[in-house]
């Protein structure tokens, strides 16, 4: 009785309140809350002669005990199952049963158990495997979001656990797809996923797949989550900005991506109130010096916030980032920025959690939260909580950009007292399939209806794919006869409202039919098949008599219609020597297709370093002498310079890296992929705001903190690459304490370029040419874009370090001929003088003279992604 007074009186009278003898009443609450207060938020004592000071008292000591009296959640005691075990074992207050002894969690099917001994936790000594399809199952007595936990760890037994491959569902939905449960660090794997369960029968399905006869569990757990755990309407952002509500998140099964304790430790499943595991955000900021941690001493203030212990635990929001701020600066106008990696075409449930624990008083902190660069969202900690240290947290669906990767921000406002910005913790689950309520015997008769009305519809498909395959036959392409392929829609974003023809500045003339595209790859031969990326794949093929790479668009990849569209837009309208151009492409049927001339060295990548997993592809590499790195670099600098300041205005190519600078038989390097590319940008004076697109690794940090993107991000992102071909590393190096960039230049700025060469380069490099080049990556590197020199320079001093080099292998072996890390040696005389000299003084008609050598109009190609590359 007195929860419901007292929840009605909070709820409906607190505005109402008059004042006159409610000081028993107030300290009678007061005496059973235990209130804490801040010591800048302390409020007026009940017998003040202040009514406001009652009516503020009265309001903390209500809330208090509503919040106390309201937590009638509980931890549950079920379901928690070790499976393929006799045994219970106690884990972080979870009693995990053995399910030998429970064998009403089982379907009839038959599995088997095995255990290994050498493991030192006991939840992963035992397994339950299955031969063929088999569910546990559960009766379910409430309805409501409930968290299901799956735990995975082969060990070597008389059963192969490592090589299962197998799916796993419930009733209703889809959760893992031929999933193998094995890691290369032997490490347990939990998937852990919310979804709506309602009273009844609830199964867990094991189905092997593909060539494996095997299916395996070591642990289940499945327990209700506290109420309004999750919303089913949130807003719902994307990359351009756009603000929607999203309908219906409770129907859809949510996987945990990341969960990530900002400015903390990791936490435990035994600190946290439901079992998670929080981790460090350290390994995904993009740039650690902008943030400082900070540890709160006092657990927080749930009693305020629209959070609880259940939603995060106290760590999460004892700890924080907040900016590092340098008071020596005149501005500190940056952002804290985070990068995740994540599905690329899916949408993502995205948590923030924020508890202000930074501030010396209320009222002083508005700052800025931002996802992507095109939607932000204004962090008031004081119009969500009354109180400093108070948790809240805001809920949002974020829809892909097709990057791979999601990155977010905090930063100041102008508005604000305090210009700094602080995160506590992020959590991100993927939206899973739909989950369809079939348990009805009025949703069984559809189902049943629609599959025989689906079967009949089949079988006349078929009939009508036989006729077509007949007419085929009679009307064969060129001089073979090709079956007709399945056709399908493209990557996520493929679907197109309006045909090519309505898109402007699209260049009909270069659409090629798909009867030709079929003829020139052998209908999708795999045979032909020469690598994949982010568009699709891609096959090596035989148009018009000459060799060509062929695109295709395919479900899942990261690039979809706006980027076919681009692609076709820019390279449509230009063409360079050092620039990979287009054949064709073909939209037909809802097909995404590129046709570009075979480029028979791949990447420069591929001759540098192998990508991770796949070192075998490194033994078909060239060992390219330094000479030849150096003129790979001058060819893709002049590639740029091209794009930067050719005639129809400036093209900002905005994904340089070595992935995209590809090399023809001679070696010759060519600028490709221009699917990200910003055409007709102005010059840097007018620099305008844009979605953040690129690679990370390569990113301007400029382009980053100001949103604003330049040919200068170009050059930053080349700078990266020169570090690439000088030491023959990664961008991002597991091996590395930092990036590439921020560890080459340090090197450079002590003077110790010379350490970081690749091996193979040990003795082969002039300290003159290297001392050049390591002043160029400098340059290249600098933090504001006005600082860095044009492309036109920066192909101007690797032409220097080029002739710096062969000036010395004509000298003899004693002279100049190996790394001397001194540095000191005087430059040899050349006739044209440094670029430090000769600022302005960019000889632009001789370059393009030059570039646009040996131009053949029918050699026009364009972007190919090798071995897994973008």
């Amino acid at each position: 009785m007195v929860n419901l007074v007292v929840s009605h009186f909070v709820a409906h009278s607190i505005p109402f309140l008059t004042f006159g003898k409610e000081e028993n009443f107030i300290l009678l609450l007061s005496s059973s809350s235990h209130l804490s207060w801040q010591p800048n938020d302390k409020p007026s004592k009940p017998n003040s002669r202040n009514p406001m000071a009652k009516f503020h008292f009265l309001c903390f000591s209500l809330l208090q005990l509503f919040s106390l009296l309201s937590a009638d959640y509980s931890p549950p005691n079920k379901f928690f199952i070790n499976s393929g075990s006799s045994s219970n074992v106690t884990l972080n207050n979870r009693n995990f049963i053995g399910d030998i002894k429970s064998y009403s969690f089982f379907s009839k099917t038959r599995s088997n158990t095995v255990s290994n001994t050498n493991n030192s936790s006991e939840l992963y000594q035992t397994a339950r495997f299955y031969n063929s399809p088999f569910a546990y199952k559960f009766q379910i007595d409430q309805n409501g979001t409930y968290f299901l936990r799956l735990h995975f760890y082969p060990f070597s037994s008389s059963t192969n656990l490592f090589s299962a491959l197998f799916n796993v569902s419930t009733s209703k939905s889809l959760l893992l797809s031929s999933f193998n449960g094995s890691t290369s660090a032997n490490l347990p794997i939990i998937k852990d996923f919310l979804l709506k369960i309602n009273v009844g029968e609830f199964q867990i399905q094991f189905t092997p797949s593909g060539n494996s006869s095997l299916a395996f569990v070591n642990a289940i757990e499945v327990f209700v989550a506290p109420d309004d755990f999750v919303q089913d309407e949130v807003p719902s952002v994307s990359s351009s900005g756009a603000n929607k509500t999203f309908q219906g998140l409770q129907s859809h099964v949510l996987q945990t991506v990341y969960k990530i304790n900002v400015g903390g430790e990791t936490v435990t499943p035994d600190n946290d109130t439901l079992w998670r595991t929080w981790i460090p955000d350290d390994d995904f900021l993009y740039n650690r010096n902008t943030a400082r941690s900070y540890d709160f001493d006092n657990p927080p203030n749930y009693q305020y916030g629209n959070s609880s212990k259940y939603i995060a635990p106290a760590l999460v929001y004892e700890s924080v980032h907040e900016m590092n701020i340098d008071s020596s600066r005149q501005t500190n106008n940056f952002n804290i920025t985070w990068i995740f990696n994540v599905s690329k075409s899916s949408k993502h449930y995205v948590r923030f959690h924020f508890c202000d624990v930074v501030s010396p008083s209320l009222n002083v902190l508005q700052f800025n939260l931002f996802i992507y660069s095109g939607f932000s969202q204004k962090i008031d900690p004081y119009a969500m909580v009354p109180s400093l240290a108070a948790p809240f947290y805001y809920d949002f669906v974020v829809v892909s950009d097709g990057s791979g990767f999601m990155n977010i921000s905090v930063g100041p406002r102008s508005d604000s007292m305090n210009k700094s910005a602080f995160l506590n913790g992020v959590e991100i689950w993927e939206l899973g399939s739909t989950i369809v309520d079939s348990g009805s015997r009025k949703s069984r008769l559809i189902v049943i209806i629609c599959s025989v009305v689906g079967g009949s519809f089949v079988i006349l498909i078929i009939a009508v794919v036989a006729l077509l395959r007949v007419k085929r036959k009679a009307e064969p392409v060129g001089t073979l006869e090709w079956p007709l392929v399945s056709l399908y829609r493209g990557s996520s974003q493929s679907y197109r409202s309006a045909s090519m023809s309505n898109i402007p500045n699209i260049n009909l003339g270069l659409k090629i039919p798909f009867a030709n595209i079929l003829a020139a790859t052998n209908n999708f031969n795999p045979k032909l098949l020469i690598g994949e990326g982010g568009f699709g794949k891609v096959y090596k093929g035989k148009y018009q008599n000459m060799d060509v790479a062929v695109k295709r668009s395919e479900p899942g990849f990261n690039q979809g219609l706006t980027e076919f569209q681009a692609e076709i837009m820019v390279l449509s309208k230009i063409r360079h020597r050092h620039l990979v151009s287009l054949i064709g492409y073909c939209d037909d049927r809802y097909e995404m297709i590129l046709v570009y001339e075979f480029m028979e060295k791949g990447t420069l990548r591929h001759h540098l370093y192998p990508p991770k997993g796949k070192a075998e592809a490194f033994l078909t590499r060239i060992q390219l002498s330094w000479e030849q790195r150096l003129e790979i670099c001058i060819g893709a600098a002049k590639g740029l310079h091209y794009l930067h300041t050719q005639a129809e205005g400036v093209i900002i190519h905005r994904d340089v890296k070595s992935t995209n600078i590809l090399l023809d038989k001679n070696c010759e390097a060519k600028v490709a992929d221009f699917g990200l590319s910003k055409a007709n940008a102005p010059d840097e004076s007018q620099a305008v705001t844009d979605n953040i697109k690129g690679s990370i690794g390569y990113f301007d940090p400029q382009y980053f903190r100001t949103l604003q993107l330049t040919e200068k991000s170009d050059v930053y992102s080349f700078g990266v690459v020169l570090l690439e071909v000088l030491s023959a590393r990664p961008a991002i190096d597991d091996t590395l304490p930092t990036s590439l960039a921020e560890w080459g230049i340090s090197h450079q700025k002590q003077g110790q370029i010379g350490e970081i060469v690749d091996p193979l380069l040990a003795g082969k490099i002039a300290s003159s040419s290297l001392r050049k080049f390591g002043e160029t990556v400098e340059k290249c590197l600098r933090e504001t874009g006005a600082d860095r020199p044009s492309m036109d320079v920066v192909r101007w001093d690797l032409e220097y370090a080029l002739k710096l080099q062969q000036t010395s292998t004509r000298k003899e072996a004693h002279e100049d001929s190996t790394i001397d890390f001194s540095l000191n040696l005087p430059l040899p005389v050349i006739q044209r003088l440094p670029s430090q000299s000769i600022a302005g003084m960019e000889d632009k008609s001789l370059s393009r003279i030059e570039d646009f050598s040996e131009i053949n109009s029918s050699a026009v190609f364009s972007q190919l992604r090798m071995g897994g590359d973008r």
